[in-house]
Parts: structure tokens; sequence; C-alpha cells
């Protein structure tokens, strides 16, 4: 089957000024692709009727799907429906279903309505009307010479329900209506960056057809989706499954999950499995990692509850680290080995838990301790075990190393509990 291609043009010379970020591409891009239409382009073009012209002449030489977004506002200066309309011939008029709505939505409110928010419910001759329910800017849907071309407003409140609610449905009908459905799966790794993953998937991702494998990184994890196109759902999970399997025997020590969830969810899951109970002690995450425990449902079952001890005194005052570990000539510290292993110690022993997490660095931006920002201990502590601790050397801005270093103690757990789960007599 013939692969469809899409550009994606996003319009507002707000956007070439760096005055937004332009999510709206994002979005699309991941959407279509869930669809089966690959994004070749992405275009960003200024609020300029002959270059938004030409945009779209070039768009349609390329690509066979082509998705606005913005540019169909009340103003002067909203000019995607003028512009497409001049390309592809086609005159402008009201559509009165929208038109009543604008009205309707000014009565209300007693306000006189301007001439110009008139133009929010302008459609293009013998277009397909796409409603907004949020706001009041109708879209349109039009096809011409075996080219498709959706018109989404702007504000990502207004274009994430009209492209899920209104230009899906027209998509599967007009574009995709000889296709098989999409199907995909999720699989979610930890411990691996994502060039070090794709380079060892690489051979299956270079040769890659049925299924597609696509690597995204995100929040010091990486995730891949595998797409498929299947009669029925049945034959398209025998496809996933087994190119799931391929990768899994690759990365064993990575491959945390095989759906979209985080590492601190797949971890409670297990925990709960297997009756365990967890604490944390941090400091230069400042309480992150408890955040993402606590995010997860039901994660009373197995968080017990933890400790920020950010200054030395609360390391002393809370945790009972020894005074002449963290101050004085010869002290290490509190970034140091023998600090985060007490941390992660005491912490378990403090809330009685099964285990239990420590981190202390230096997340910058400048240095502690005459150490470097980036040096971080984690530690895990287990009941009747030896405490374990790791040194890390993290690059990145001062947010980044606070998310790789809770990221990374979790990592840790994983494995530990990975291997417990292994060792476990099988009944």
């Amino acid at each position: 089957m013939k692969a469809v291609k899409a550009e994606i043009i996003a319009v507002g010379t707000e956007l070439l000024l760096g005055q937004i970020t332009n999510t709206n591409a994002q979005y699309l891009s991941q959407q279509l692709s869930y669809l089966g239409i690959d994004v070749y382009y992405q275009t960003v073009v200024g609020d300029n009727l002959n270059r938004l012209k030409q945009a779209i002449e070039l768009a349609s030489s390329r690509a066979d799907v082509v998705v606005f977004s913005g540019g169909i506002g009340p103003t002067q200066d909203d000019l995607t429906k003028d512009a497409l309309g001049e390309v592809l011939g086609r005159s402008l008029h009201i559509y009165p279903e929208a038109m009543q709505k604008i009205e309707t939505f000014f009565e209300g409110r007693d306000k006189p309505m301007t001439e110009n928010n008139r133009r929010q419910a302008i459609i293009l001759e013998h277009s397909h009307p796409l409603d907004n329910e949020v706001g009041l800017a109708v879209g349109i849907a039009i096809s011409q010479n075996d080219k498709h071309y959706v018109v989404l407003p702007g504000p990502p409140k207004e274009l994430k329900p009209m492209f899920e609610q209104q230009a899906v449905p027209w998509l599967l009908s007009n574009v995709l209506s000889g296709e098989y459905p999409i199907y995909s799966k999720m699989l979610k790794f930890a411990g691996i960056g994502e060039s070090a993953l794709e380079d060892a998937l690489l051979d299956l991702i270079s040769a890659q057809t049925d299924p597609t494998i696509a690597p995204y990184a995100k929040e010091a994890e990486v995730t891949i989706r595998l797409t498929t196109k299947a009669p029925d759902e049945k034959q398209a999970m025998e496809k996933l499954k087994a190119m799931e399997a391929v990768i899994r025997d690759r990365l064993p020590d990575h491959m945390y999950a095989d759906q979209d969830i985080r590492i601190e969810q797949q971890i409670l899951q297990m925990m709960t499995g297997m009756k365990l109970t967890l604490a944390a002690a941090e400091s230069c995450t400042g309480g992150l990692i408890m955040e993402n425990l606590t995010k997860v449902p039901g994660s009373a079952l197995v968080f017990m509850g933890g400790i920020v001890s950010y200054s030395n005194e609360m390391k002393e005052k809370l945790l009972q680290i020894p005074h002449d570990l963290l101050e004085g000539e010869d002290a290490p510290g509190a970034v140091s080995e023998e600090v985060a292993q007490l941390m992660a110690h005491e912490a378990r022993q403090i809330l009685d838990t099964d285990f239990a997490v420590a981190v202390t660095g230096v997340a910058g931006p400048g240095s502690s301790e005459r150490k470097p920002v980036g040096l971080v201990y984690v530690a895990l502590a287990e009941r009747g075990q030896d405490t374990q601790v790791w040194k890390l050397n993290l690059k990145g801005n001062r947010e980044a190393i606070r998310i790789r270093s809770a990221k990374s103690i979790m990592y840790r757990l994983w494995l530990r509990l990975k291997q417990l789960q292994h060792e476990q007599p099988v009944d």
C-alpha cells in the first residue's frame, strides 16, 4: 500500500518571532503517525498572503495531506483560508451554522459583534466544515486533485478536540478508507539513552517495513512505538508481539514495560505484587522521587514516606548522619558515597520498610563542597542486605540532573526487583 505523506504548516508571525512555542506541530506529528500518515515536512510561515500561498503550493507538490494550524481567527492577518482558496481556486463564503454560533455567543454576553468576527465563520466552496466545540473559528477539510487539506485553529485547546473529533473521522473516510486499521504497542526502557538504544536496534530500525519501529526520548526514559497495519487486532498483535520479543531479548535489562507507563508505576506494581514497602531520602532531588511515586494511584500500598534532608543540619537531625561525615577538613561531605549509603540505610530503618532509596549530589548551577556539577551518589538499601551505592557523573542543567538522578535510582531498584522476581520459586 502506498505511503501517505503529510506536511504541517503552522501559520503565525508570533511563531517565527519565538513569542510562542510551536507545540501544535509536535502534537499533530504524533497523532498523524498513529493514523499511519507519515509527516515528512513541518513549515512555519508568517501572516503574509503571498508567502503562505507559496508554502501551500510547495506542500501540495510533495505531500498527500497538508494540515494547517492557525490563521483562521477574526483579524485581517488571519489569512489561511484566503490563501488556500486562492491556491485551489475556490471561493469563500459564510457557513451559516458557524455564523449562528458566533452571533449567539455575543448575544449571550450582551456585547456587540464586530464585523471582523464574521471571518471566523468562513469556509471554502465545497469544503467540509469542522465544528469548533471550544472556540468560534470553524475549521475545514477539503480534497482536490488527490491532495487533502485540513485547516485547524491555532490555540491548542481548540485544535486538539477539533482534530480528534472532527478531522480524524474525515481523514479515515477520505484519505485512509482503503487502508487497514493502524495498531500500535508501546515499549518502555530505562537505564539506556536514546542513541545507545537505537544503536542496539539499528539493524531492525534500518530494515523495518512492518511493524515500524519509532524511538522517542523523554524524562530520562526511552519509548519505542511499534506500529503495524492489519485486517484485525489478532493479526496485528501477532506481528507486534513477535517484534517485541526480539527487542526484549536484546535489551532484557532495560525494557521495563510493554505499555506506556512510567518506571515508578511499574515499580509500584511489582512491589505491590511482592508485598514490599519503600521509603526515600532525598537531598539534591528535593522530593522529586516522592512526587513521581505518589503521582501513581494506589502508591500508598507500597510507599510509606520519605525525608527531604536538603541541608546538612537536616541530614543530622532527621537521618542521624554523623556531623564528622558532613563537615570538617577531612570529612567526605554531604555529596559522598558514605553519606548516600547512610541516608538510604537510615531511611529504611526509620520508616521500617523493605527498601529505601537515597540521592545526594550537586545539581548546580554552581559547584558545592568543591565538587563538580553533576556529581551524584544514589543508594539502595534493602532489608537483610548490604546497602549499595552508585556514583554518577551527569550532564545537563539543574532540572535535567535532578530528573536523571531520580530516574537512575528507580532504574536500579527495578533491576533488583526483577532479580527477586526471577529468584522466587514457581508454584
